[in-house]
């Protein structure tokens, strides 16, 4: 895989033009990790609290203590413990053990969170306590939000990429909509990237593994000029991928990125500043899609002879199949940039902070439909697609001192989206042609305020307000028939809690909050009359009840936190199967009933000594649907199964809902004991355990058995941290399990079909990392 050569000069051009901009932008900053107080040039500007060190906003005052986590959930800066939300933290440290180098293996460090990869990113999924949007309509926002320093990402295939340049992601779990908006309606996650030192910083790392992928990352920060800093970040990643097509002999389901990101931060006196930043990102992967069964008498498209092993010659089909024969090169290509400015400005005690936004976003996607090299039209029918995105956003919000009894935000937020999409796939089987356009228009007001009527006692209260225009148009190629359709709605958010401090460093909340996600429209394959007439899909709304405990032992050395959550979720909008009279079936949205999860999360730390650290989370989940009596039916499912009436249908109440595991946890450690003199040996493990799933609901042919995964480092490093070195294996045990399942049953005359999405430690790997910080 190549990159296209103009596009990485239009990248590295973005990228040092950021690094030489005049004093015309910039923001206060948080110091980066390895940063003291000093380092942030906006100490004087925010009070305490207000800040987000290593992220977007300004830092807090004062040095953490051991043991102390600072995250920004409630938009300023606070220590992880004293904040009465579910909120997991990852850093980069945590990343590298846990072999996540691309946002689709995030799963793997934070057990609510499941990332289900697809055939292509567009169609990749998020979900939250097992409450995810999985739909392929543009238009269509995730219940999991996504950002990036605090700016959502309007179309969700934009997340998934390397992670380059991150200093942490932040997983707020549970309806966070009064803060963040109608996307977040079952949680979300924030990325932020590493902001500009106020001295000469470099930071580089490299990758290189036993299965051909190689990568590259590094960063530069440091002054430009008087009250002027910067940072300049760049990555390259390329994996062959783990499939192998034996129609070319190509290695597929791989893929290649170039990130470029850069800041500029301006403070022209001590009470403002201005920070921008841009960011550009060029890749493509290419898709393979192995078959891991069939009945025995499967045929392509039902027509005699074409068994599988004459339409994928060479091909042993069977579990843990990890080859293909395809005879078109099923791939996407993306491209796409953007970026925010960042304003802060103190008003006496008050804090004013601006966040103006910009990105474009562009992908195409190709597809081998049959998935075989059979001869002839049947085994060339394609599917060929674009996405276009445009985001603009704008918040406005003003905060009150920190470190005062009574504190309070409030602020505006605005956006525009807009999207397109032209899709064509034939020429035999399952036609479509069309060209779908979707926009929205959206204005919010929130507040929320925190109130210690006592010592140890906190009262919080929140509410936002918005309203939303959305508008499409669709145009049938095929039948030369043409829709279009608007629709506006006004819906209000809330979130309150009490937080009580037991003991200096234990402390208990409860807190109730709901979350929204606003109506959209359908705009797939098969939209016709009806479907317009029906309407946009009704809004998604949640209720969520947490109780936690935050809890912290012998000097802080060892944390432990508890949350206990309880959410009831009403027309949840989710993606359902339409079978059509051939045989073949379309996606498309609908709103399920009803739908509970609830459960049990927790979240440890043991720091044993200076020399070694142990971390562990676990998720205990039951999530079920209460209400979806008229759910589709899953292909080949009998009477005797559940399937009956006209049209056919199943009863899915009180079934588990799909991609939720019942348990999910895992464990690392690190170890780092002194060698010689200034030179100390690195031991690290991680374990992921994820119990069974059914990537839908009841269909046995996707069903995913319980697995563990365990990858384990050793190496050196320098007693200041300014390089390392470790040789790591992951997937110690070499246990395969599937990213995804797909039931194509409908494309061989209803018979057994079923391929796989292989993640990437499907197989056992071993590589070197090398990082540099100086």
């Amino acid at each position: 895989m190549n990159l296209r050569t103009s596009a990485a000069t239009i990248a590295i051009s973005v990228a040092l033009a950021t690094a030489a901009a005049p004093a015309t932008a910039q923001t206060p900053v948080p110091p980066t990790l390895d940063a003291t107080p000093t380092d942030t040039a906006s100490a004087q500007l925010t009070q305490d609290g207000q800040g987000a060190p290593g992220g977007p906003t300004a830092a807090v005052q004062g040095e953490a203590t051991a043991g102390e986590i600072i995250v920004t959930a409630n938009k300023r800066a606070e220590n992880i413990q004293q904040v009465p939300l579910a909120v997991a933290v990852v850093t980069p440290a945590q990343l590298a053990s846990a072999g996540v180098r691309n946002f689709t293996d995030i799963g793997k460090i934070a057990p609510s969170l499941v990332v289900r990869p697809a055939e292509q990113p567009q169609n990749s999924n998020i979900s939250l306590r097992g409450v995810g949007t999985f739909a392929f309509g543009i238009g269509v926002e995730s219940s999991v939000a996504v950002l990036v320093d605090e700016v959502p990402l309007a179309f969700q295939a934009r997340a998934f990429t390397d992670l380059p340049d991150v200093e942490r992601i932040e997983v707020l779990r549970g309806p966070q909509s009064t803060l963040y908006g109608k996307s977040a309606s079952a949680g979300l996650v924030n990325l932020i990237t590493r902001s500009p030192t106020s001295t000469l910083r470099v930071r580089a790392n490299g990758v290189a593994t036993t299965d051909d992928e190689y990568g590259l990352n590094f960063s530069i920060s440091g002054p430009a000029g008087d009250g002027l800093g910067y940072v300049v970040s760049a990555a390259y990643n390329n994996w062959d991928g783990n499939v192998k097509n034996r129609f070319n002999g190509k290695t597929v389901n791989g893929r290649e990125t170039l990130n470029l990101r850069g800041k500029v931060r301006w403070e022209p006196v001590d009470d403002a500043s201005l920070t921008l930043s841009l960011n550009y990102v060029n890749g493509n992967t290419d898709v393979g899609r192995p078959f891991v069964r069939f009945g025995p008498n499967a045929r392509l498209r039902g027509t005699a002879g074409l068994t599988p092993a004459v339409v994928l010659p060479g091909v042993s089909v069977e579990e843990f199949n990890d080859e293909i024969s395809n005879n078109y090169n099923s791939r996407t290509k993306y491209e796409g940039g953007g970026g925010y400015l960042r304003g802060e400005v103190a008003l006496g005690e008050m804090n004013l902070v601006s966040i103006t936004s910009y990105d474009r976003f562009h992908l195409d996607d190709f597809l081998d439909h049959d998935d075989t090299s059979a001869a002839g039209a049947i085994g060339n029918n394609t599917q060929v697609g674009q996405f276009d995105s445009e985001q603009y956003t704008q918040e406005v919000r003003l905060q009150s001192p920190g470190d005062k009894p009574f504190r309070y935000t409030v602020g505006v937020y605005l956006a525009s989206n807009a999207f397109e999409r032209p899709f064509q796939r034939g020429p035999v089987f399952s036609l479509a042609n069309w060209f779908a356009t979707s926009k929205s228009r959206q204005i919010a007001g929130f507040a929320q305020v925190d109130w210690t009527l006592t010592p140890g006692l906190t009262l919080t209260g929140g509410g936002r307000v918005q309203n939303e225009r959305v508008a499409y148009t669709y145009r049938d190629n095929l039948t030369n028939r043409f829709y279009s359709g608007d629709a506006s709605d006004t819906a209000g958010t809330y979130r309150a809690s009490v937080k009580y401090d037991l003991t200096r460093d234990i402390n208990a909340f409860f807190t109730y909050a709901t979350g929204y996600k606003g109506q959209t429209y359908d705009l797939t394959t098969g939209f016709n009359q009806n479907r317009a007439a029906a309407g946009p899909i009704r809004p998604e709304r949640s209720r969520d009840k947490e109780l936690g405990i935050r809890s912290q032992f012998f000097d802080r050395r060892l944390t432990a936190n508890v949350t206990l959550f309880d959410t009831n979720y009403r027309n949840l909008q989710a993606q359902t199967i339409e079978t059509l009279a051939d045989g073949t079936s379309n996606y498309r949205l609908t709103n399920v009933g009803k739908l509970n999860t609830r459960g049990i999360e927790f979240e440890g730390s043991l720091r044993l000594s200076d020399d070694l650290n142990l971390n562990g989370a676990v998720t205990y989940l039951d999530a079920t649907y209460k209400s979806f009596p008229v759910a589709q039916c899953y292909p080949l499912q009998t009477t005797a199964q559940g399937c009956t009436g006209t049209p056919a249908s199943q009863n899915l109440n009180g079934e588990r809902v799909a991609q939720a595991p019942e348990w999910k946890f895992n464990v690392s450690g690190d170890y780092s004991p002194s060698l010689t003199t200034g030179l100390r040996g690195v031991a690290q493990f991680n374990w992921q355990y994820q119990s069974s799933l059914y990537f839908a609901p009841r269909d046995p042919q996707l069903f995913q058995p319980a697995f563990h995964i365990v990858n384990v480092g050793l190496g050196v490093r320098d007693e200041e941290r300014r390089w390392e070195l470790v040789a790591f294996v992951n997937n110690v045990f070499d246990q395969q399990y599937y990213g995804a399942l797909v039931n194509t049953a409908g494309n061989f005359g209803n018979n057994i079909a079923t391929q796989a999405v292989l993640p990437r430690d499907f197989k056992r790997y071993a590589g070197l990392r090398l990082g540099l910080n100086f």
